[in-house]
């Protein structure tokens, strides 16, 4: 049907008729019509259609209303394909084109043809919904019609000598009567059902049917055709589409258990925006110097080359988690200046063995392409695992010992003079597998241990430049406070030391923010929340100011830094905060000894104040220094009555703690009871000593509990005004 438009102005009519093709929408008839009504529009007449049955305003000044010959005042009529008004002459659409565009009067045009569609799909839905409720409820209730009425034997026998059967069809396990037409009205079924009784003969149930004069019939059941095509068919088209769901996720190239062999290493060239270099790296200055060669090398070959050296293969770095390794490996490759392949070990590992051996050959063809170049392999015990732990055991890891072969194989077949130089990050170097820390392989082990002092003091100087301090603060004295942490714990000091002040809305980070976030890493949120009763409060403080007292007490011990009763963490009720005045790498057995009284300190003060009754407050002390003195006696031979000898054979590792971690046996139960005995008298000696010093200073140690109760912490200055100057130790 052709799209025709109608138009007159001063008393003649524009006639546009376009043929349509079959295939035309309404949407491209209305650009036709939009087209078609370029030429009447450009010649000024002023058109004006209602927008789906809106009235016909006046005509502007100087314009007189003209009429399109259908009826209809204003504009001109359109004949849409499939498409008829109640007239017949094309729907009551019209057109306006007075300070329109082109966009403007096909929106306009389109909005009138859509709510017409609107109307005719929801009436088409509303017949669909009610036509499906009828059909639905009508197979339901047919459903039910026919389905066969199920219950027990002994009624179904009730039935047969009822006389309500008239045919009875006897299956392997089933029973099916048919009902006859009196009984079939007053059930409302037609057929009953009953689960046969097994291993039991039916010879009286036989007879009540040949009585009662009851049609019986044997019916053996086969499976029919569609069952054993449905149980065939139906498993292998799953399969089939497991199948073929796996092929298109490896032709996409996916991630998945069937992305086989597919190298994931991460490539960072000279060009990317790996800029880290070894000044973005504090506190490991002889890890640097070792991997300075590694630099130098990549630098300038030729310098080792001429003299015949060899740079190592491999470099294994080592150390406990946080001490910067992989930052050391991406400084490296760098201040080298060439690409940087990093990858996990955990990463060549997958379900199907041989796939990280196939990783492995790839990472090393794509590596030989870009070299010199640096292949970085982090957690490498999550492939390097010794084999020998697990054979000769009922479990095995065929994969990871695939993976571990191609990688020795691979390592010793390229030509270290290229340039290609392999490092790996272990938290457990016992665990590795020999073979792979001879030499030619991994030649050099580059210890990463705990920063000290100094270095502790450069890492906060490293991450405090984004971080706008207050002028008092000094990282000196915060790098004191933080013994044994690693650049990562210092890093985490830093950031919530910053949150802290723009929690409280500061222009900078002050000491104290710095102080607070030092306990928040070490001992815990502060609980707020959590308030104890008059009578917990000052035992918690006497144990404390216990602790503190011993501390100025003992010749040996670090100097109290801070007392507070502010629990802290899950079990911490209050603490003593002790900071030690230098680095010590050895302690002597005074040293030790004094370390303990401290410790025992608050159960001796409360023993002292409470007269013997003492509270579950010490746990954590009484278990720390019970170990303490453990090891005085069986690993550092402490004991005169044991004398120099060690006992026992620890398996922990180095840099990995775990809760887990045993010892093997290697000495007679009369050898065990001996190390109880000396662990119980040194225990006891060190006690009384205890108790004589604070018996001797009980008036300042319930001064120092008073003074606590009220401000709930005390820190050095306000502890040295409360004490005499000098230690008192008590022998």
């Amino acid at each position: 049907m052709p799209v025709s438009a109608q138009f007159r102005a001063n008393s003649a009519f524009i006639n546009v008729s376009e043929p349509t093709p079959a295939s035309r929408t309404a949407e491209n008839a209305t650009l036709d019509i939009d087209r078609a009504a370029q030429s009447f529009v450009q010649q000024g007449s002023w058109l004006r259609r209602p927008l789906c049955g809106e009235s016909l305003d006046s005509p502007p000044p100087g314009h007189q209303q003209f009429s399109d010959g259908g009826g209809a005042d204003g504009g001109y009529a359109v004949d849409l394909p499939g498409q008829q008004s109640d007239s017949g002459a094309g729907p009551d659409i019209w057109y306006s084109s007075i300070s329109e565009t082109g966009a403007e009067r096909n929106s306009r045009l389109w909005f009138c043809v859509m709510q017409k569609h609107k109307q005719r799909q929801w009436q088409f839905s509303l017949l669909y919904l009610v036509a499906a409720v009828i059909l639905f409820y009508t197979l339901q209730k047919g459903g039910q019609s026919n389905q066969p009425k199920s219950m027990s034997y002994t009624e179904f026998v009730s039935e047969v000598r009822a006389g309500h059967l008239a045919e009875v069809s006897i299956s392997s396990d089933e029973l099916t009567g048919t009902l006859t037409d009196d009984a079939a009205k007053s059930e409302g079924v037609k057929t009953i059902t009953a689960a046969r009784l097994p291993n039991i003969t039916d010879s009286t149930f036989l007879q009540d049917l040949e009585a009662h004069h009851v049609k019986l019939i044997g019916r053996i059941e086969t499976p029919t055709w569609g069952a054993l095509l449905l149980s065939w068919l139906l498993p292998i088209l799953i399969l089939g589409a497991i199948w073929g769901y796996g092929i298109y996720k490896v032709r996409r190239g996916t991630s998945g258990p069937l992305t086989f062999g597919k190298n994931r290493a991460k490539i960072y060239d000279q060009s990317s925006a790996n800029k880290l270099n070894f000044g973005d790296v504090a506190g490991a200055d002889e890890a640097k110097a070792e991997l300075f060669e590694v630099v130098d090398f990549l630098r300038n070959p030729q310098k080792y080359q001429r003299l015949g050296g060899r740079i190592p293969k491999g470099v294994l770095l080592v150390g406990a988690p946080g001490t910067g390794k992989t930052l050391l490996a991406r400084a490296v490759a760098g201040e080298s200046g060439v690409p940087f392949f990093s990858i996990s070990g955990s990463e060549f590992v997958e379900m199907f063995v041989g796939v990280g051996a196939a990783r492995v050959r790839d990472l090393f063809e794509q590596a030989k392409q870009k070299a010199p170049c640096i292949i970085f392999i982090d957690e490498l015990d999550a492939v390097g695992k010794s084999r020998a732990s697990g054979r000769g055991a009922f479990v095995g890891n065929d994969e990871r010992e695939q993976t571990l072969n191609q990688l020795l194989v691979e390592m010793d077949g390229f030509d270290a003079s290229k340039g290609l130089i392999i490092m790996g990050a272990t938290n457990t170097p016992e665990v590795l597998d020999p073979a792979l820390l001879r030499p030619g392989r991994f030649d050099r082990q580059v210890v990463i241990d705990k920063p000290d002092l100094t270095g502790r003091e450069e890492i906060l100087v490293l991450h405090a430049k984004t971080v706008k301090l207050a002028p008092e603060v000094e990282l000196k004295t915060i790098a004191a406070r933080t013994p044994g942490m690693v650049g990562a714990d210092l890093a985490n000091v830093i950031n919530e030391s910053a949150l802290l002040a723009a929690r409280r809305g500061a222009e900078a980070v002050e000491m104290r923010d710095l102080e607070e976030a030092i306990d928040r890493v070490t001992l815990g949120l502060e609980k707020k929340k959590r308030v104890m009763t008059p009578e917990e409060k000052e035992r918690v403080a006497y144990h404390e100011a216990g602790h503190a007292l011993v501390g100025f007490s003992v010749e040996h011990a670090d100097p109290v830094y801070r007392v507070s009763i502010i629990s802290r963490g899950i079990g911490s009720l209050g603490h003593t905060l002790q900071l030690p005045t230098q680095e010590k790498y050895l302690l002597t057995r005074p040293e030790l000894e004094d370390r303990i009284a401290v410790m025992l300190g608050g159960r001796v003060a409360e023993e002292i104040i409470y007269d013997g009754v003492i509270s579950t407050g010490a746990s954590d002390d009484l278990e720390r220094a019970s170990e303490l003195i453990r090891q005085m006696v069986t690993r550092f031979g402490m004991s005169e009555r044991l004398g120099d000898l060690t006992y026992g054979r620890p398996l922990n590792t180095r840099f990995l703690s775990s809760p887990f971690d045993t010892e093997e046996r290697n000495y007679s139960e009369e050898t065990a009871r001996a190390i109880d005995d000396e662990t119980r008298r040194i225990m006891d000696q060190i006690h009384d000593r205890v108790k004589q010093i604070l018996s001797k200073r009980v008036d300042e140690l319930r001064e120092i509990t008073a003074i606590l109760v009220k401000k709930e912490t005390l820190d050095r200055a306000e502890l040295d005004s409360l004490l005499r100057k000098g230690p008192a130790a008590a022998d």
